[in-house]
């Protein structure tokens, strides 16, 4: 099941938790040897945990870490206005435009691809939810076949780099007509995905107006 919890509530999921931290340390750390900070518990957590970003996260049947992904509305810091803004030619400030971050599937995952697909389509049930335009991300060039297998492709505004190095920034539209693309792709229903989210949020929609 995918649950959306805040950091301030990742207390009351141990399990959850630290598992999250732990496949992070995996992916972006030992697979990927992305430049990250791996603590004495072997979690990698970075500056943006503090600020109590929204979590969206895929929870096995047993309770454990699946596969997550995190979110911050645009409007205060963020990766991509510290780090990456030389990727795109304008700052991203906008109240209806968050950005996501630290995509990771769990390496015990039996099945990736769903739980990619899983994840994304939470993300999109989110921006909907919320009544949100957009999100905002920094991408490297193994996660284009993934967008692309799941029919769900940003704008890009920007790349540096070339080949497996290249690194991009860029837009995903939050659009409702996602949402069955997304459902058939993960295996599960329009009503699943509408059902964890209200029962994180409740039956909020569109909080802005169109």
């Amino acid at each position: 099941m995918i649950r959306y919890l805040y950091a301030d509530q990742l207390g009351a999921y141990p399990k959850l938790h630290t598992g999250m931290l732990e496949d992070r340390a995996a992916q972006f750390h030992d697979r990927l040897k992305w430049d990250v900070t791996v603590d004495a518990n072997g979690y990698e957590r970075d500056q943006y945990d503090a600020l109590n970003p929204l979590y969206v996260i895929w929870e096995t049947p047993a309770g454990g870490h699946g596969g997550s992904m995190r979110f911050l509305p645009s409007t205060g810091r963020t990766m991509l206005n510290d780090f990456f803004s030389h990727l795109s030619d304008r700052v991203i400030f906008d109240e209806r435009i968050w950005e996501t971050t630290r995509f990771c599937v769990s390496p015990a995952a039996p099945d990736g691809a769903r739980i990619a697909a899983l994840l994304m389509l939470a993300g999109a049930q989110l921006g909907v939810g919320h009544g949100l335009t957009h999100a905002a991300g920094v991408f490297d060039a193994r996660m284009i076949r993934i967008y692309r297998k799941l029919g769900w492709c940003p704008k890009v505004l920007g790349t540096q780099g070339r080949g497996q190095d290249a690194i991009s920034a860029g837009l995903w539209t939050f659009d409702p007509d996602h949402l069955a693309r997304l459902a058939a792709k993960a295996g599960v229903s329009t009503e699943a995905a509408a059902h964890w989210y209200a029962r994180a949020f409740g039956h909020k929609q569109a909080q802005f107006a169109a």
